[in-house]
């Protein structure tokens, strides 16, 4: 079983505090520190994982993870479902993501919930579709939540997750390394003014398992197909898997 040994966001009643409040505290500049610290990038990203679904027409949707909102706001446009569940353990980061639904005129589409990924309160087969965008790598135990995932998932429905990873290739994966230990950190500080964490994001794509190795877990976790596939030089992988 995969389990990151030294961080544990979730799964770890003091530490969730922690993350939490780490989370509620970046949240008026998370959405503008993102895009920024990606070069905008990380739209395109968004745009890839969500269009996996569109084949599939899922009606509900759960998005993990979910932050100010940001995924299932596209989800939204873009497969016309008939519910989105955001569900994420800041209420900081939803409340914006609240504010930014109100002002799409989305409300009747798109709720938030809060919950922890690792033991979720939804039914067994749910949802037809479960999305996550960089946000699975904040998992205690990863095998749980993926777990948890594919549970509340119907026979036969889909994941798509979008996650930051590390470039495996030279030179892309030692400038990355330069980057994310020196600019991300540094421009994180100043722009959130919370001194920990994008210091703590470096930390968590680091730790995260990627790749061939990420789709072992997911088959582990009950999937009965998943694959991947690296986008911008490595800097972030799309996975889908189905159950």
């Amino acid at each position: 079983m995969y389990q990151q040994e030294e961080i544990r966001p979730y799964g770890n009643e003091g530490k969730t505090r922690e993350v939490e409040q780490m989370f509620d505290n970046i949240a008026p500049t998370y959405d503008k520190l993102n895009h920024r610290l990606s070069w905008d990038i990380d739209r395109g990203w968004r745009r890839k994982a969500i269009l996996q679904l569109k084949p599939f027409a899922p009606k509900a949707i759960l998005d993990i993870a979910t932050g100010t909102g940001d995924f299932a706001l596209l989800a939204a446009r873009m497969l016309e479902p008939e519910r989105i569940v955001g569900a994420d353990i800041s209420e900081g980061m939803m409340a914006i993501g609240k504010e930014k639904v109100k002002a799409a005129g989305m409300q009747d589409i798109i709720s938030f919930e809060r919950e922890d990924c690792c033991n979720l309160s939804y039914a067994d087969g749910t949802f037809d579709a479960v999305t996550a965008a960089f946000g699975i790598r904040n998992f205690a135990d990863l095998d749980r939540g993926l777990s948890e995932m594919c549970r509340v998932l119907k026979k036969g429905g889909h994941l798509s997750i979008v996650e930051l990873t590390t470039p495996v290739g030279f030179p892309m994966r030692q400038l990355f390394r330069i980057y994310s230990h020196t600019v991300l950190p540094l421009y994180g500080r100043l722009v959130s003014r919370d001194a920990n964490a994008y210091g703590y994001l470096t930390k968590t794509i680091e730790a995260f398992p990627q790749g061939e190795r990420m789709t072992e877990i997911l088959h582990k976790a009950g999937f009965a197909e998943a694959g991947f596939k690296r986008l911008t030089f490595g800097i972030c992988t799309m996975y889908h898997a189905t159950k």
